[in-house]
């Protein structure tokens, strides 16, 4: 009878060790916000009407089916990548903006990818989330730089490279001359007819960082005004 006290006893003791530990092995809970559809079709009830017209059918709205053909490129070249702007610009923006999780799969702290691929674009936190949406929503539709860059199909990879920055980031010179030629085709193109020494591209400073006068997200500020205030001076994005 003793035995069997302790028997039960010790069952009932492990039983109570099971249900404790037992939400350690749950699956994780979905982030808040987190889309569990990756289809166009809920909004897009006719899928094939938001399509160009020379596209060939497809069979569904899924997420995949568009990443079948149109691999992601996470090559970080400075060059415009169509696809994914045209993807982008009006999801991101203030008028129709969805949720990031219905095309990206996103574990918090540790990657964020896109669904149907095994595309990495690095780890993006809870808190750094809200910061890359502004960020689009500023891409998407601002009077910022970005924006004009948005509209040439230039994407986050081809200012910043392989991943997605951090706040504070800045952008290489490098990468700017890449798809706007050199500093000296940049002075050439800016000089001004009346005063050609006012050049902002060819100054007494000497080669200084474009990013000092072109700023991404915010507005762009003419650096030379800040001592020469009466010069006129326009900036793109400005």
């Amino acid at each position: 009878m003793k035995n069997m006290k302790t028997v039960l006893l010790v069952s009932f003791v492990w039983c109570l060790v099971i249900i404790a530990i037992s939400p350690l092995f749950a699956a994780p809970k979905q982030p808040a916000g987190q889309s569990k559809s990756s289809s166009c079709i809920p909004c897009h009830a006719d899928f094939s009407s938001v399509l160009p017209k020379e596209h060939k059918p497809v069979k569904s709205g899924a997420i995949t089916m568009c990443t079948a053909c149109h691999k992601p490129d996470l090559s970080g070249k400075a060059e415009p990548k169509p696809f994914s702007a045209r993807l982008h610009r009006p999801h991101t923006g203030t008028d129709g903006r969805v949720e990031c999780t219905l095309c990206h799969s996103w574990t918090p702290g540790r990657q964020l990818g896109i669904k149907g691929t095994t595309a990495k674009l690095g780890a993006v936190s809870r808190t750094r989330m809200p910061l890359l949406k502004e960020s689009f929503v500023s891409w998407s539709g601002s009077t910022n730089l970005d924006a004009i860059h948005g509209k040439a199909n230039i994407v986050c990879l081809a200012c910043h490279g392989k991943t997605l920055p951090d706040q504070g980031d800045t952008v290489e010179n490098g990468r700017c001359l890449a798809c706007h030629g050199s500093m000296e085709a940049l002075a050439a193109r800016s000089a001004p007819k009346d005063f050609p020494d006012r050049n902002p591209h060819k100054s007494h400073l000497g080669e200084i960082a474009c990013t000092v006068c072109h700023h991404g997200h915010t507005p762009s500020k003419v650096y030379c005004l800040g001592c020469h205030q009466k010069f006129n001076m326009k900036i793109p994005g400005g």
